[in-house]
């Protein structure tokens, strides 16, 4: 449950910088300079990623702190509504987990430039040129 809290702490440190960002691209000044604007619009798409799975994660918490309260109702029901909603919160809450902290890695700048890639048949003779071929292909 530590580990719950900290995952938020960082997130919600996040969300005060995507609503600056958001008002940020809208701003005309920042607009007419188009080098900021393209730096802020890539910060803006990481960042919405970011707060979408914040939320779908805020969502599975709540609703399994709702499935246990729901869990001591005298409805057999209810009490089998709130084993399946909670049975799915803890599948999912996990999976979030691992989402979030992959999409907290910072990018690596390197990412979006071209690559070259050569393939060379090589010595070999006609088999290394068959598998250059296939590795074309």
């Amino acid at each position: 449950m530590a580990e719950n809290n900290t995952l938020l702490e960082k997130l919600d440190g996040l969300v005060a910088r995507f609503e600056e960002v958001s008002t940020l691209i809208t701003d005309p000044n920042v607009i007419s300079d188009q080098k900021r604007y393209v730096k802020l619009t890539k910060e803006y798409k990481e960042l919405g990623d970011l707060m979408a799975a914040r939320k779908e994660y805020l969502q599975c918490l709540n609703g399994l702190e709702e499935a246990k309260m729901m869990m001591s109702e005298n409805d057999p029901e209810m009490k089998e509504m709130a084993r399946e909603e909670a049975a799915a919160c803890e599948a999912r809450i996990p999976e979030l987990e691992e989402e979030i902290k992959l999409l907290l890695v910072p990018a690596d700048p390197q990412d979006d430039r071209n690559a070259i890639l050569e393939i060379r048949g090589g010595t070999g003779g006609d088999e290394a040129a068959i598998c250059a071929g296939d590795l074309f292909r």
